[in-house]
């Protein structure tokens, strides 16, 4: 009962608001007419629709108006950039670069010996992968503070993907690796192709929410995966579910476990979580953070050497094979089973190392301000894969941890990267043999410090205070990490990506709009609740384009909106709805599902006796409707350019019969 007298105390200052604006006549206002765009050639439009979709960015322009040997040596400088910022290049930034390069170089060492375990392979693969990608990322890369080498997340997906074909990585430890090699080449090619085809778009299917929950996932399994080599167990469960780990853990905690590596590992922890944190704190110091693990090796290798912990039970690396990469192009499976497993899982690890690389390098072009060129990225990603896959490298990409340290140490091109790669060759033919008493506890150690960062707190409610939904394909990508596994994660991360998609296109929002007071604005009435609705009018606004896909929804959404609106009427008692507006402002587009939908609306409507009206069709979409001649049935005078015009022809007639 107050629901009734509610709507009918509204539909009365709805009739006397508008009664009031009529009561001084005036001249008609001028009504401009929908405009129809001029007839577009089809090969015009084709040529510009792909323009726009494959070459927004227009990268031939510079090409202009240009010489031929100009047009030669600009198209140099696009496959290689060192050719165009090289000539600028000065002392000034070498310093700056020579500082950062052997800053990253101190980090990147015993990370890559700790991440080669972590894909279950020797150490020594971990440094090629910083030796030969870096140098090719230099000469093509666009990206100014990347730094490149293996990461935590790619080598666990890797190793992951790699041991569900080859159960033991050990005992058939050559067909492993050739398997590496050949999933890290496809991963260059899947790279080079999503670059030169410019389908970079395509990695942006991974929503943000589902990006951080995966990497929050995978650093707990990671961390999870170090208590191993922590704690000194030798028998360890080869699955990475967190059940499965931990009752692995507890189930050896009587007999497995060496007090002497736990001491080790825990110091050499707190003393990283420590230089961190002042890291933080400071961003002086950020050189603290970014020596910590080399001191940590270091001060470890010297205390096993010097205590003789390895025959006490605290695992060493042993032995890291001394000289550069040697080549794999042998290795490489182009035939056989191993040659689909190896491109399958290629593409998986190369669609994510390069999600990571082209998120840190647009993070830090904008905090630089300069453009990153995603394809080019991509190129330069797959073309440096595509090498180190025939120089005994796995997937490399870029290294958030790396970059920032990078960018904190004041680099300022990609030199850094070569100096980097420099301090690595001497390494590899120098200084493998002083690794042999590194304890396998302080690779664990390193390895969790490094990972911590990526379990984003701050991300994830940011993400549940803006949408709850793009909060649960977080929180379903992590538990599917965490309690199942990397790859159950990331197919639970990319099914709820593409389900929200799915769902925003087959289920988009409408609204019912109301006359803002004193304004010709029409707006959502929940947005803006003193708006008021024009008796005898229902106005919805549709905001989305109109397919097959969410056609026929649409259609019946907005006959629903318009029976709930007839039931409000009959309870009110006052006139019934005449005239149903659809404004189309936000309809970019409209397919012949589309265009049939709005003719069955259209019927239905004049079965009801009312009048469907439309409010400013975009040129795509009012020149669908005059091709499909619903312009003609609807009625060309009952198309309008505002809703104000249309409301202002129809309330005449609705006044009169009030």
């Amino acid at each position: 009962m107050s629901s009734a007298v509610h709507s009918t105390e509204e539909y009365d200052m709805d009739i006397r608001s508008l009664s009031s604006s009529r009561s001084h006549p005036q001249d008609p206002p001028y009504v401009h007419k929908v405009g129809l765009p001029p007839k577009q050639n089809l090969f015009k439009e084709f040529k510009a629709t792909v323009k726009e979709t494959f070459f927004a960015d227009d990268p031939l322009r510079s090409f202009k108006d240009q010489t031929r040997s100009k047009k030669f040596i600009l198209g140099l400088q696009a496959i290689f950039p060192i050719l165009e910022w090289g000539r600028n290049y000065s002392f000034a930034k070498f310093r700056g670069d020579l500082i950062a390069g052997l800053t990253i170089a101190s980090l990147c060492i015993p990370q890559d010996i700790g991440y080669a375990k972590l894909a279950n392979l020797d150490p020594q693969y971990g440094l090629y992968s910083s030796f030969v990608p870096p140098l090719i990322y230099a000469f093509m890369g666009s990206s100014r503070d990347i730094a490149i080498g293996p990461v935590a997340v790619v080598s666990l997906l890797l190793g992951t993907l790699l041991q569900n074909e080859i159960a033991d990585p050990v005992a058939n430890a050559a067909e492993y690796r050739r398997l590496a090699f050949t999933a890290t080449f496809f991963a260059g090619i899947t790279q080079v192709s999503l670059g030169f085809l410019r389908l970079g778009f395509l990695i942006d299917f991974l929503s943000h929410a589902a990006i951080v929950g995966f990497m929050g996932g995978a650093a707990i399994t990671i961390a999870l995966q170090q208590l191993k080599g922590f704690l000194g167990i030798k028998k360890f469960t080869k699955k990475t579910d967190i059940v499965s780990v931990m009752h692995s853990v507890f189930a050896s905690a009587h007999h497995g476990w060496n007090w002497q590596t736990i001491v080790i590992g825990a110091s050499l922890l707190s003393f990283l979580l420590f230089a961190k944190y002042i890291g933080k704190k400071n961003s002086k110091l950020f050189w603290v953070p970014a020596i910590g693990p080399l001191i940590s090796v270091i001060l470890s290798t010297l205390f096993v050497y010097i205590t003789r912990a390895d025959k006490d039970g605290v695992q060493i690396v042993n032995h890291i094979e001394k000289g550069i990469n040697p080549s794999s192009v042998n290795q490489l499976y182009f035939s056989g089973d191993h040659l689909l497993k190896g491109a399958r899982i290629g593409i998986v690890a190369g669609m994510i190392a390069l999600t990571e690389a082209i998120a840190i390098g647009r993070t830090f072009a904008a905090m630089k301000d300069y453009q990153l060129d995603g394809n080019k990225e991509m190129v330069a990603l797959g073309t440096m894969n595509i090498v180190g896959s025939m120089a005994s490298c796995y997937v490399a990409t870029g290294s958030f941890s790396r970059s920032a340290v990078n960018y904190m140490s004041g680099c300022q091109t990609a030199v850094s990267n070569i100096v980097m790669s420099i301090v690595v060759f001497l390494t590899l033919q120098f200084m493998t043999p002083l690794f042999k008493y590194t304890p396998n506890a302080v690779l664990s150690a390193i390895i969790i410090s490094a990972v911590v960062g990526l379990v984003d707190f701050d991300a994830a409610y940011l993400i549940w205070k803006i949408d709850k939904f793009d909060f649960v394909a977080c929180v379903g990508a992590f538990f599917g990490v965490v309690f199942a596994s990397v790859e159950i994660g990331l197919l639970i991360a990319v099914s709820i990506s593409f389900f929200k998609l799915l769902l925003q296109v087959t289920r988009p929002r409408t609204a019912i709009l109301g006359n803002l007071p004193r304004t010709t604005v029409y707006r959502n009435i929940l947005q803006y609740p003193d708006a008021t609705k024009v008796p005898g009018v229902l106005i919805v606004r549709v905001d989305s384009a109109i397919y097959f896909s969410n056609s026929n929804y649409i259609k019946e959404r907005i006959l629903r909106w318009l029976t709930d609106e007839e039931e409000l009427v009959n309870k009110s008692g006052h006139q019934k709805i005449q005239f149903l507006i659809v404004e189309m402002s936000p309809v970019t587009d409209i397919d012949t599902s589309g265009i049939h939908a709005m003719e069955e609306l259209y019927r239905s409507l004049q079965k009801r006796e009312i009048q469907l009206v439309l409010a400013n069709p975009g040129p795509v979409v009012i020149d669908k409707l005059h091709a499909s001649d619903l312009a003609q049935q609807i009625g060309e005078d009952k198309i309008f350019l505002t809703v104000a015009n249309a409301v202002a022809a129809c309330s005449p007639k609705l006044l009169s019969d009030v």
